[in-house]
């Protein structure tokens, strides 16, 4: 009965020891934080035909990631990331300047949009504008939007 007793306290002993080893090796293992998929500044870049984004005839797109560095299908990322970095990420502002281009009063709507994920968090931005002469001064000749 004794060497069974004492069978039965050295594998709980070693169980213990496993167990908590496995538990330590484990969390410490574990990664503080988790990663994720997406660059933290990763956009899809639209020009459309149409006043709405879900319908609109898409022209042309590119993409831009602005971190680590700045990359993607955008003809100028360096300085299309460098004006989204004044601005904070914020594309109306991009788009809200005053235009001094003189335009016709053709409506022939265009839509400019912004999808993906800007320093972590998301973008999801659009604006029509009456038709492409419009869109170029509404831009205002930045270099996001310049493609």
């Amino acid at each position: 009965m004794r060497r069974n007793l004492h069978a039965i306290l050295a594998t709980f002993t070693a169980s213990t020891l496993l167990v908590g080893g496995l538990a330590a090796a484990t969390a410490q293992a574990a990664p503080a934080k988790e990663k994720s998929l997406y660059a933290p500044s990763a956009l899809v870049l639209g020009v459309a035909r149409g006043e709405d984004p879900l319908t609109a005839t898409v022209e042309r797109a590119v993409t831009l990631s602005c971190a680590p560095t700045a990359e993607g299908t955008h003809p100028d990322p360096a300085a299309a990331c460098e004006e989204l970095a004044e601005v904070r990420g914020e594309f109306s502002e991009l788009t809200a300047g005053p235009s001094n281009r003189t335009c016709t009063r053709q409506w022939d709507p265009v839509v400019v949009t912004a999808h993906g994920v800007w320093q972590g968090e998301p973008v999801q931005f659009s604006t029509t504008y009456g038709n492409a002469c419009e869109m170029a001064g509404g831009t205002g000749g930045n270099a996001v939007f310049a493609f």
